[in-house]
């Protein structure tokens, strides 16, 4: 493309990497239009908020009249798209999505990368945060609204563009994956586990998308990694250049920490180096190829951040740890960490009522909700935990974790899943073998002591919560998916209840 185009046109512009790059181009004044089947919060508020109007429904005339200068195209629409279709068709300029991000957006920069199966999207606000905090003025677009940023993107003067890199394939006109097309030069990887049963067929294939990431990078390039997790590990083996390893306890990493500590703020902890606590006056991390950290003094350097879990403290060593390879300064970097203010919908507190705090998450994957409903009971310690739990995607509608869900569960008091209908499944990777049974993951937590059941509607959800929630409890409503707007129904019906309840009390 030898010229900035002047009107871009999204097709299934609600995915969270698609609006971002929309917004970026609409704040640069280039004229961007959209359309989409369902779109839902928050990307849908934000792009109302840009001004970008978004067509319902897929027809040839969106791409037609008028005709844009580049149709960018998503990887949540097939070959038979209308508007696909019809750009393709009709000779128009198209691209997909991490190709148009990188050629309209990262060329130029220095792209740090943050992929894995967990924890991407946190990770990257963290790492934006920290360069911001200490004057970098980075660019940066992630899969979700930074609180910090008050949206999914921004554009910076400095050298460096941070943005989340998904494993998922590209385009039905291209299948690897997006972080492939990006130019890493610094890249942070959280996990590696299976995730994206409709594309990949196990874990070795996944691992085989992260070794091509890693094969890919230059040779004066940077990898901080999750070595304490053997995904991660085998991944970076034979990296051809500088691997820095992390993790919250293991043997060999550059980076761990220790004396982790929750209180009503959020949590503490130390962190060392090489097994050595961090010094006060710790230099940015050297440069040689795979050079472990040492402290020169054993003194402990004391960081904080305003999330709970061992996962978060996890992403924020990583994020320290890949700035510091950047050349922040260790102190800075732990003092803009603690000014962190989140991610919706990640353990967003969206209200209380009724002494009933109700929590919205986006964790789907079991790690991911064994992680969540942990770092709720640090948060929220001595309260009764209530897990609500929709299970919706390619890969967790199937039955592959159907035994990890079980166990996920254990750090809640009390369960409730929503019913999924066994409807067909998208599968690039051969026929579907056995769907997920709520029934079954019912029964299985029954036999661990956890009180659980299961509704087709949200509507029965609600009204279970509003019956049963007492002053005190907390309801963690866990969905990678709109979930029916479940966390603001459910707070007002236990305001709408509560405010019954005074009535009666007055007339009696």
């Amino acid at each position: 493309m030898s010229k900035t185009p002047r009107h871009v046109h999204f097709v299934a512009i609600g995915g969270t990497g698609m609006g971002s790059l929309a917004g970026l181009l609409a704040a640069r004044g280039i004229q961007i239009t959209g359309s989409d089947n369902t779109l839902y919060p928050p990307m849908s508020t934000m792009l109302e908020q840009w001004g970008i109007p978004v067509h319902s429904g897929f027809r040839p005339e969106h791409v037609l009249d008028p005709r844009p200068d580049l149709v960018v195209i998503g990887n949540a629409v097939g070959p038979d798209n209308p508007e696909a279709r019809t750009a393709i068709d009709e000779g128009l300029p198209y691209l997909s999505f991490p190709d148009a991000l990188y050629r309209l957006a990262i060329a130029g920069k220095h792209p740090v990368v943050v992929s894995g199966t967990h924890g991407k999207t946190t990770t990257t606000s963290l790492l934006a945060t920290i360069l911001h905090g200490t004057g970098r003025d980075p660019s940066l677009l992630v899969g979700g609204y930074s609180h910090d940023f008050e949206g999914s993107f921004r554009e910076g003067k400095g050298d460096h563009f941070v943005v989340e890199g998904d494993e998922y394939d590209t385009a039905f006109f291209d299948k690897t994956p997006k972080f492939l097309h990006y130019g890493a030069r610094t890249l942070l990887i959280t996990s590696v586990e299976f995730d994206h049963a409709d594309i990949y067929r196990d874990l070795d294939h996944i691992k085989e998308a992260f070794r091509k990431l890693v094969e890919g990078m230059p040779k004066d390039g940077t990898i901080v990694a999750a070595t304490a997790h053997p995904g991660v590990r085998d991944v970076v083996s034979g990296a051809p250049c500088r691997v820095v390893g992390y993790g919250v306890e293991g043997q060999g990493l550059d980076w761990s920490c220790a004396a982790l500590e929750a209180n009503s703020n959020g949590t503490h902890f130390d962190i060392l180096f090489d097994g050595e606590r961090a010094a006060q006056d710790a230099r940015p991390m050297r440069t040689e190829v795979h050079t472990p950290i040492r402290a020169l003094v054993p003194t402990p350097i004391r960081a904080f951040i305003p999330m709970y879990g061992r996962f978060n403290v996890e992403n924020a060593l990583g994020a320290l740890a890949a700035t510091t390879a950047l050349g922040v300064p260790l102190d800075a970097a732990i003092a803009a960490l603690a000014t962190f203010q989140g991610i919706k919908r990640r353990q967003e507190l969206r209200g209380e009522e009724r002494g009933v705090a109700v929590v919205d998450d986006f964790a789907h994957h079991p790690t991911a909700v064994r992680g969540s409903i942990g770092a709720l009971r640090e948060r929220f310690a001595n309260r009764r935990l209530i897990a609500v739990f929709e299970p919706r995607t390619n890969t967790n509608r199937r039955a592959i974790f159907q035994q990890d869900y079980a166990q996920s569960f254990d750090g809640a008091d009390q369960v409730i899943i929503r019913s999924v209908a066994e409807t067909p499944l998208y599968s690039a990777t051969g026929p579907v073998d056995g769907f997920f049974s709520p029934e079954k993951l019912v029964a299985d937590l029954d036999e661990r002591g956890i009180p659980a059941t299961s509704h087709d509607r949200v509507e029965d959800i609600i009204e279970q919560l509003t019956a049963e929630c007492r002053t005190g409890d907390v309801v963690l409503c866990m969905s990678n998916g709109s979930f029916d707007d479940i966390w603001q129904r459910l707070l007002d019906a236990l305001r709408d209840s509560s405010e019954t309840t005074e009535r009666q009390s007055e007339h009696e």
